[in-house]
């Protein structure tokens, strides 16, 4: 069979097969506590090479004389990188194995962070944005790997553990590219984040096992059996409905935040608005909890758990909402909740196909990235028709989507 190029790079395939392909049993001995911190430590760095970029478009704007909405392309570009990155490579995980995936991937997103610094046009920023959100898709390899390597009675407080690294990242990567951009400019983050991936790319190959693949067949092959496991596996389809559903909703949430507080009642500046992001640490400090739930009461009982808790938290929004107070414990709640049910539908996901478990994720993270951006289009149109109120009301109504999903 003739390989591709990237294959070739990625894999040399031996010339004999033994009889038998290695097994997806866990191999807990594999997994301590240090690994499974690095892990968690590595998603936080390179998720956040997604959101560098967002504090830092104003300056970026100023250097190449770009409108505010012209420099915003290099956000966008770096989330389509992401998810094509999430589509089309992330399956290989199951083809291909994970942890020269990794570490070369980790090079690739070294280079496009370095080609971003030094970048002379808004055309070179912007291509180096899209390879880099490829590059970055790294966590959802290694969250499946962490899934893998896990024994089966702690896998969802593992993953639950990996995944706090990631949502961490998320949440605090604006406020350092905002600090650095500050005080540095907006080239020395891109400058630091390619060193941090070199870093990582050195510790991983030092720590991280291989990671060996039991899928042989070729890559068209590969992404057509994407389309199998999504009709042949209902929990998986409940599980990205449930996790769209929810995500929608946390994303009305995060998309109209802004507006509502810079106007009256409050009035607050941008300083303020950061603040809540700060807040939504809690849903990352809640993940291995909601993992540990999984594994002793079950997923089931967990989703169910996390739902009703984001609905809790929209109803305090929209009856409570005027008061700081209110916001803040609606924050609190809807972040854990959703958080919590993320966590559970994946250990549930994981579960269910050991050997496919990178194209199950695959499956399932990109039903959960449409919903959020669908959740995002729709919180825009409730505010502009609704205001608090009416975007309220709709993140109310996805929340109950998600609990007529899990119902099913």
């Amino acid at each position: 069979m003739k390989e591709s190029l990237v294959e070739n790079t990625l894999l040399s395939i031996p010339t004999a097969s033994p009889p038998t392909l290695p097994t997806a049993s866990p191999t807990p001995h594999k997994l301590d506590n240090a690994l499974v911190w690095l892990m968690a430590v590595t998603c936080g760095l390179v998720v956040a090479n997604i959101y560098y970029n967002q504090p830092l478009l104003g300056a970026i704007g100023r250097t190449f004389r770009l409108s505010d909405s012209s420099a915003s392309l290099v956000a966008t570009a770096t989330q389509i990188g992401y998810t094509l990155g999430m589509l089309f490579v992330v399956p290989l995980g199951d083809k291909l194995e994970r942890k020269r995936m990794i570490l070369i991937m980790l090079l690739g997103a070294a280079a496009c962070m370095g080609l971003a610094a030094v970048a002379p046009s808004f055309g070179v920023l912007a291509g180096a944005s899209v390879v880099l959100g490829i590059f970055s898709a790294v966590p959802q390899l290694l969250v499946p790997m962490a899934a893998h390597l896990a024994p089966e009675e702690s896998r969802g407080r593992i993953v639950g553990r990996v995944m706090s690294g990631l949502l961490i990242g998320i949440l605090l990567s604006r406020t350092l590219s905002g600090y650095v951009g500050l005080h540095l400019g907006w080239r020395a983050m891109f400058e630091i984040g390619a060193g941090l991936m070199l870093l990582l790319g050195v510790l991983l190959a030092w720590k991280l096992p291989t990671d060996q693949p039991t899928f042989t067949g070729s890559y068209a092959s590969l992404m057509k059996s994407l389309l199998t496991l999504t009709r042949e596996q209902a929990p998986l389809r409940r599980a990205a409905l449930i996790g769209a559903s929810l995500f929608a909703a946390f994303s009305v949430f995060w998309t109209t935040l802004t507006f509502y507080l810079e106007g009256p009642p409050f009035n607050y500046g941008s300083d303020v608005v950061g603040f809540f992001g700060l807040i939504g640490a809690f849903g990352a400090l809640a993940a291995p909890l909601a993992g540990k739930m999984a594994d002793t009461r079950g997923p089931g009982y967990t989703i169910t758990m996390g739902i009703v808790m984001s609905l809790v938290a929209y109803l305090i929004l929209g009856f409570g909402g005027v008061f700081v107070i209110g916001l803040v414990i609606g924050v609190i709640l809807l972040d854990v909740g959703v958080q919590a049910t993320h966590i559970a539908n994946q250990s549930t996901v994981f579960s269910l196909v050991p050997e496919a478990r990178s194209r199950l994720n695959t499956v399932y993270m990109t039903a959960y990235f449409i919903g959020g951006s669908l959740g995002s289009v729709l919180g825009g149109l409730a505010w502009v028709h609704g205001g608090w109120p009416g975007a309220c009301a709709l993140g109310g109504a996805l929340t109950v989507v998600a609990l007529m999903a899990s119902r099913r």
